[in-house]
């Protein structure tokens, strides 16, 4: 079957969007021989769809995170910076709290900071339950699940359903990427509502990302911004988007 016109106009529009990063009313219409009228309901659609961002005159696209390569490969991408990020979130839990700590580098890098205190530590991470293990004055409870293998974590319905029986006080999360608008998203559809279910479990939600992670949109939506309590991150962050996050209420430290 033939891809309506409409249809097929409009991807053509993203993908120039796309390689260009920027189009304009004017061009397109006289690229596609239709009137600004039919070019601005086009754009006006692919933003409804969040593929597009409405600008003066025309539209921009969204900065897209890159697939993320697995955990073990991960480990020393922006390390000094994750290391400075770990020291800083692991100064932020109290002795006698329930952390809960989700998978991903960043995560655990908290945990070499973490030895002296007494907490509990709720994780779906192996990497996490391994260091934790040698770690006596921490309680250890580990998620149930299926593994994905490249993520070294546990997700899916056990883990959900494990994770309604369990309340933290603080829960320290990494994420692919974070944006004013389209809030916290991830490239993996399977891991999303694990993601959202770990985020209920805290009164505090702490989100740990560096600089490469900040202003960029991935495939699968987690939670709005107004989920996120505190965000630490590093000095390479772009200063206008902290201080939006701090007009909106959020605690931003940077290491």
């Amino acid at each position: 079957m033939d891809v309506p016109l409409k249809e097929r106009r409009q991807r053509q529009i993203l993908e120039l969007a796309q390689s260009s990063q920027q189009v304009t009313v004017g061009e397109l219409s006289r690229r596609f021989g239709v009137s600004e009228i039919t070019i601005r309901r086009d754009l006006q659609d692919l933003a409804d769809q969040g593929l597009l961002q409405r600008a003066h005159g025309g539209a921009i696209t969204f900065p897209v995170a890159p697939p993320e390569p697995p955990v073990m490969q991960r480990c020393c991408e922006q390390e000094d910076e994750k290391n400075r990020i770990g020291k800083a979130v692991a100064q932020l839990v109290n002795d006698g709290e329930t952390i809960l700590l989700s998978s991903g580098t960043t995560v655990l890098e908290v945990i070499s900071n973490l030895h002296n205190k007494h907490i509990t530590v709720i994780t779906n991470s192996l990497p996490i339950m391994n260091a934790v293990a040698d770690l006596p004055s921490i309680k250890l409870v580990g998620l149930g699940g299926v593994f994905r293998r490249s993520e070294m974590s546990l997700i899916g319905h056990l883990t959900e359903q494990s994770l309604t029986e369990v309340r933290a006080d603080k829960v320290i999360m990494g994420i692919r990427a974070i944006d004013l608008e389209h809030g916290l998203t991830n490239d993996y559809l399977e891991e999303t509502l694990t993601d959202r279910a770990i985020l209920r479990t805290g009164r505090e939600v702490i989100i740990a990302a560096d600089h490469t992670k900040i202003g960029r949109v991935s495939t699968a939506f987690v939670a709005p911004l107004s989920a996120v309590h505190t965000l630490v991150t590093d000095k390479g962050a772009p200063e206008e988007f902290l201080t939006a996050l701090i007009e909106r209420g959020i605690r931003v430290i940077t290491v």
